[in-house]
């Protein structure tokens, strides 16, 4: 298991742990995306510099 895989799963478990209802939902979801954006960057498939601009030389 990849590091992606571990922060996607890290973040779904931890939306769970939220309340019940749509709003669990809604935790659950933004949780898995934060988990899976961390583990693409430790995983080195992602670089935030570049997305925010900071990577660029011109």
């Amino acid at each position: 298991m990849n590091a992606t895989q571990t922060g996607l799963l890290a973040g779904l478990i931890l939306g769970l742990a939220a309340t019940q209802g749509f709003t669990a939902f809604l935790v659950t979801l933004a949780l898995g995306i934060i988990g899976l954006v961390a583990g693409r960057v430790l995983d080195g498939e992602l670089d935030l510099g570049e997305l925010f601009g900071k990577g660029r030389d011109k």
